[in-house]
């Protein structure tokens, strides 16, 4: 068997000299010549658009993770909301609430009680036994 070079004719056979090529006929043959290699850059756009576009894979996952992100938010202030709430019932049921955050926040006093302030203590011995100046310090206030 002898497998020696095969004849393959030419696609683009040349005109013959004498004669011209009309447009169409040049027209044909540049589609023929070039029409995979149109469709293949043609799908490469496509593919690019498809990838990096305004509405691509890479936005879409962006958007995709804001979405996570706005939703966990959602949640956390969801969550913080009905912990309010439920301290807006409690100072509307309970006196006692109410109180304690008026004498603890606010340091209000029932009439006739008396509240007493005491400095806490400096850490690392800048405050001395020796030294009255520097250590607790108590001023009564009385409250009308």
């Amino acid at each position: 068997m002898n497998l020696g070079p095969i004849d393959v004719p030419h696609v683009d056979p040349e005109p013959p000299k004498g004669r011209m090529e009309s447009f169409a006929e040049q027209l044909r043959h540049f589609w023929q010549r070039n029409v995979m290699w149109l469709l293949l850059a043609g799908l490469g756009l496509l593919v690019l658009q498809d990838v990096f576009g305004l509405h691509g894979v890479l936005a879409m996952r962006r958007a995709q993770q804001q979405a996570i992100q706005e939703q966990e938010e959602i949640d956390r202030i969801s969550e913080q909301n009905v912990q309010l709430q439920s301290r807006v019932n409690s100072l509307k049921r309970d006196p006692e609430a109410v109180e304690r955050i008026a004498r603890e926040q606010m340091g209000l006093a029932r009439p006739g009680e008396y509240i007493f302030k005491i400095a806490p203590k400096k850490q690392g011995g800048a405050g001395s036994a020796s030294d009255p100046s520097k250590g607790q310090s108590s001023s009564p206030a009385k409250t009308p």
